[in-house]
């Protein structure tokens, strides 16, 4: 399951990324304008700085920015930067590996193998969209819950 923590950093990146190279936006403009906490927020924010997504600027101006385009930015990478692995059990996981205790052989495990798939097929959406990707996704649904509304 995706945590709290993980999707406020992509709604964090998705405003910074409609932002970007236009403003940059401080920690409070980013908390209202996605309904996040503001303490949590800046914890968030420290971790997206960490990771190399996003930068600060000090003074007037000053606020965060995304370091690099919004189309470089892949969710997979921003998941593990928040919540670590992508493989939802440890057997399946391939950065954080850890053998079962109570599996005996673990290439006859039909859970464990069942779990890589899903981890593969995650991965490859996640690895495959970029925080451009859903800025487009936000706009077309917007776009259709208008039309839907017209109707």
């Amino acid at each position: 399951m995706l945590s709290k923590k993980a999707k406020y950093a992509i709604k964090a990146l998705i405003l910074l990324g409609k932002n970007y190279k236009q403003r940059s936006l401080n920690a409070v403009q980013i908390a209202d304008a996605e309904n996040i906490p503001q303490r949590y927020l800046r914890s968030i924010l420290s971790d997206l700085k960490i990771g190399g997504y996003i930068y600060s600027l000090k003074g007037v101006d000053g606020g965060y920015s995304l370091r690099e385009s919004p189309e470089k930015i892949t969710l997979d990478k921003i998941i593990r930067q928040i919540d670590g692995p992508i493989a939802r059990i440890s057997c399946a996981s391939i950065f954080h590996y850890h053998k079962c205790d109570e599996c005996a052989e673990e290439v006859t495990c039909s859970i464990r193998d069942l779990f890589i798939d899903i981890r593969e097929a995650d991965f490859k959406i996640l690895s495959g969209t970029s925080i451009a990707d859903m800025i487009s996704k936000e706009g077309s649904l917007v776009a259709n819950l208008l039309l839907n509304q017209k109707k």
